[in-house]
């Protein structure tokens, strides 16, 4: 099971430049010190412990450290676990690492997907285009045990499903903004973009008809300007549900562990930008 770690770095300011910031994903595999992701069972050994008369932090490999901040960070590592018991129950298994990457990608496709069918099943019509945004992927599906806490941190904003409906001319501009800026995930689509201009788009294997309406599923984050799009727009009918993306798929991804599946996905070729 591969685990990562985001390494914060703040840039000194350079040149009359004003400082900023860069995050580094740092493979978690215990070289250092032993130290690796714990599950609520094993926290001393895959983190260590602290000596409660000295301080002293020793770490899985028996190296001691008694100096610097290190014990201190490790103390309050350790106290925090107990409270994250809750978020390491393991709810699912993936055989391998799924990133979300444009134009698309093994895991943003299993998201965008899951939202057009669920969608669909909440609102009971049928849905030909699933829309979501590829920064509401806050990280990765990890390579093994899946934790609650994994789905969690890929999901941390409350984002619920909806619904709308809305002219083949409307989608057509959404698709024509995103080529022209930055592509998101889709589902039900066919595109093509050559150079930011858009090619071809398709919806159900048909080029789309500008005066036809379609179903369209999405969050309410993207209705009205999340990330520079606005999905409602001049939308004939609109249902917002109760359902959260996060919690939805928390629970789908339960439901494939009680069938025996694992998470797993795959690319389609459904979305084609030649630079």
């Amino acid at each position: 099971m591969k685990r990562f770690a985001l390494i914060l770095t703040i840039l000194p300011t350079l040149f009359g430049c004003k400082s900023g910031m860069t995050w580094e994903k740092v493979l978690i595999d215990a070289h250092r010190t032993g130290v690796c992701a714990p599950n609520a069972d094993n926290i001393e050994e895959a983190m260590g412990s602290i000596d409660t008369l000295s301080g002293a932090y020793t770490a899985p490999n028996g190296k001691v450290f008694t100096d610097g901040v290190t014990p201190g960070v490790a103390a309050l590592m350790l106290a925090a676990q107990p409270a994250m018991a809750e978020v390491k129950e393991i709810i699912a298994y993936s055989p391998r690492c799924m990133a979300a990457h444009k134009p698309e990608s093994e895991l943003s496709n299993f998201v965008v997907d899951f939202v057009r069918s669920e969608t669909s099943r909440l609102v009971k019509r049928p849905v030909d285009v699933a829309i979501t945004n590829f920064g509401g992927i806050r990280v990765s599906m990890p390579e093994g045990d899946v934790t609650l806490d994994d789905i969690r941190s890929m999901f941390p904003f409350n984002n619920k499903l909806c619904y709308v409906e809305i002219k083949g001319e409307d989608l057509l501009y959404i698709a024509e903004f995103m080529a022209r800026t930055k592509v998101q995930c889709l589902s039900g689509v066919k595109m093509v973009v050559n150079k930011h201009n858009l090619e071809s788009f398709e919806v159900g294997g048909k080029p789309v008809n500008p005066k036809k309406y379609y179903g369209v599923a999405t969050i309410d984050f993207l209705l009205d300007g999340g990330d520079s799009l606005y999905v409602a727009r001049n939308a004939r009918k609109l249902i917002m549900t109760d359902a959260v993306i996060g919690k939805s798929i928390e629970t789908y991804v339960r439901q494939l562990t009680a069938e025996g599946k694992p998470v797993e996905y795959s690319t389609d070729g459904r979305v084609v930008v030649n630079k």
